[in-house]
């Protein structure tokens, strides 16, 4: 609609300039009439005339038939007129001549001026009068057509653009997911079946996600309860298994391919639990109920930690400086255990720990000695269920959901896990905030 009125206000402009040129033309084509150059002519012949006729001025009617004018002396007075009183203009003298565009000239006799003729009427008022109606006609119909154009783009605007913007504006908000705001309705709107219709087709909409939504809440939330309800169970095979085993060992009559059978048990127990866990808690915060609850506690605690998950003895730990730190300890007991975890898997060499205080951090550093991380992979390690391309087509059994917990927990505590591929292993750095 801008450029509808632009093109309005410049055809506007346009017009204006046309109308002012047929004026200027007019006018200048008046100025050059043949009747009003021999009207010129005949004034020059009457004031000769007048000069030479010893105040006889009646006698000038005969030299310019058919042209009414009017002999003053200097002082304004009607010396002579060939029409009545009536037929010349009130106040009758030089000045008003010139402001009514009548012709004039002087009479001289001698080096005297003795008084002026003045042409009453040159022939063209009625070219004049025609003038100024054709003028004032072309600016009435120019400023009819204006309004016209103007009241035109308004209605066009009101019944026809604003509802299909409105049309526009709610496809785009239902393509970004905004199902939320109604389309405004009008009486005078040109599109009400259209706009009603794709308004009851956000509705529909809306209402499918709200119906979305909740059967995705109650999936998480089913998947969140049987992953709680399993850990009975796992845990119950677990205890049985070490029972077993247990068992065999003091009363010496468990076989080594029953042993093994056993220990391998054990071992896929184990393995479920920890899937179970990790799946329990990314629904847990899917659903928004992962909370951690941070305290003030002692850095050996960390230590504790590492010995409780280095089952196989791989661990070497540095010196961990003393300080208190901001952390959930069941939580950074889940962090710890998992890049552990993924190390043993898929390393399966040393684990170098190392600590030290930085700014506001506490920095542990754990890394191994394996094959390391892609660098195109690096940033993708911690995403949900993201397992690196050599790790996939592998044996290795895995969920992709390790790091990405661990990495979401330490965001929780206000902290942060960096992960770093080296030339001769993979690190983990967890920045742990200081109390």
């Amino acid at each position: 609609m801008k450029n509808y009125y632009r093109i309005v206000v410049t055809a506007g402009i346009v017009y204006a300039l046309m109308v002012l040129a047929v004026a200027l033309i007019t006018g200048w084509s008046t100025k050059k009439d043949p009747e009003r150059i021999e009207n010129v002519l005949k004034l020059n012949d009457l004031a000769g005339a007048a000069a030479e006729c010893n105040g006889d001025y009646e006698s000038l009617a005969g030299r310019a038939p058919g042209v009414d004018f009017a002999v003053l002396d200097m002082t304004g007075n009607i010396l002579y007129s060939s029409v009545a009183e009536d037929g010349y203009p009130e106040n009758l003298s030089v000045s008003a001549a010139i402001k009514s565009g009548l012709p004039y000239e002087y009479i001289i006799e001698g080096n005297q001026l003795r008084g002026c003729v003045i042409i009453l009427d040159d022939g063209l008022g009625g070219i004049r009068r025609m003038r100024i109606i054709m003028i004032a006609a072309l600016s009435c119909m120019g400023v009819v057509l204006l309004l016209g154009a103007l009241f035109f783009g308004l209605y066009v605007r009101r019944n026809i653009y604003d509802p299909f913007q409105d049309m526009k504006n709610l496809a785009g908000q239902i393509a970004d997911g905004k199902l939320d705001k109604p389309l405004k309705m009008d009486r005078n709107n040109l599109f009400g079946a259209f706009s009603e219709s794709l308004d009851i087709m956000r509705e529909e909409l809306s209402a499918s996600r709200e119906r979305e939504v909740a059967l995705r809440r109650r999936e998480k939330e089913l998947v969140a309860s049987l992953s709680h309800d399993l850990k009975t169970p796992i845990t119950g095979i677990k205890l049985t298994c070490e029972v077993v085993k247990a068992r065999a060992e003091i009363e010496h009559d468990i076989s080594p391919d029953l042993e093994e059978k056993v220990d391998n048990i054990y071992k896929k127990a184990d393995q479920i639990d920890v899937l179970v866990r990790d799946l329990f808690q990314v629904t847990m915060e899917d659903l928004g109920e992962f909370k951690v609850n941070c305290e003030d506690v002692s850095s050996d605690s960390l230590s504790e930690i590492i010995k409780k998950y280095d089952d196989r003895g791989l661990v070497s730990q540095g010196e961990i400086p003393g300080v208190l730190i901001r952390a959930d300890l069941k939580c950074m007991s889940q962090v710890i255990g998992n890049i552990i975890s993924n190390s043993y898997k898929y390393a399966g060499t040393d684990i170098e720990v190392s600590c030290r205080l930085v700014d506001e951090y506490l920095e542990m550093k754990l890394k191994d000695h394996g094959p390391g991380v892609p660098a195109d992979e690096l940033a993708l390690i911690t995403n949900k269920f993201y397992r690196g391309k050599q790790w996939a087509e592998s044996k290795e059994e895995g969920s992709g959901l390790g790091l990405y917990i661990a990495k979401r927990l330490m965001e929780k505590m206000d902290g942060e896990l960096l992960p770093e591929s080296l030339g001769d292993g993979f690190c983990i750095t967890l920045l742990i905030p200081l109390s």
